[in-house]
């Protein structure tokens, strides 16, 4: 769900930089051959991805859900001389696609991809991080939380997908909703943790950042 008129959203496409050639070619295949294509990042929350990482210049970057690569590619764009993006993905259908973008993308050396539950593959990773961006299976978005939270780097940052779920954070769940239910408590718990620093945007379908203060 997008949260400003179609044509504001044009305007605002228009009026920023322009989508990379691979990146372009990865969304019309995953739009073409992927169940659920509204997952990928897209232009202008990419080149938000891009642009944070680019300011950050991080050695070391998290992703909790891959899904085609387009947000690792745009991630990766910001990454200094000999970092990493570890990215995480349970479905090994998508390698494939992932694989063939990353090849294309020059930058096959800096990813890491990493296949299976996210919760056990990240106990049992080591390092530390300058900028993890969530944005898989929404009712364990606080479990990857508490599991990240203590692995980052100073002045490391979150990046939470989906915080605003399509405006039904605004609602009365019932207890059967556990996504929305989980979301509501997962903002919550970012707010109000004295660690970080939080905001909210809306952009697309909600994209929080949380500085580590």
């Amino acid at each position: 769900m997008d949260f400003i008129s179609k044509k504001l959203i044009e305007y605002i496409s228009e009026n920023s930089s322009k989508e990379p050639e691979i990146l372009a070619k990865l969304n019309e295949e995953t739009y073409q051959k992927v169940l659920q294509p509204r997952m990928l990042s897209g232009h202008i929350q990419g080149r938000f991805l891009s642009m944070i990482s680019k300011i950050k210049s991080p050695s070391c970057i998290l992703e909790i859900g891959t899904y085609t690569g387009y947000g690792t590619l745009c991630l990766a764009e910001g990454l200094s001389n000999g970092g990493k993006i570890f990215t995480i993905d349970r479905n090994e259908e998508l390698l494939k696609i992932q694989n063939k973008y990353f090849e294309m993308s020059g930058k096959r050396d800096k990813i890491i991809q990493l296949t299976g539950n996210a919760k056990d593959i990240l106990e049992n990773l080591d390092e530390t991080y300058d900028i993890v961006f969530i944005d898989a299976d929404k009712e364990n978005y606080i479990e990857y939380f508490n599991l990240v939270s203590e692995r980052l780097n100073n002045n490391g940052i979150i990046i939470s997908d989906n915080v605003l779920w399509s405006g039904k954070v605004l609602n009365s769940p019932s207890k059967n909703d556990e996504e929305t239910n989980i979301l509501i408590e997962f903002n919550k718990t970012l707010n109000e943790d004295e660690r970080f620093e939080t905001i909210i945007l809306p952009l697309r379908d909600g994209l929080s950042i949380s500085r580590l203060i």
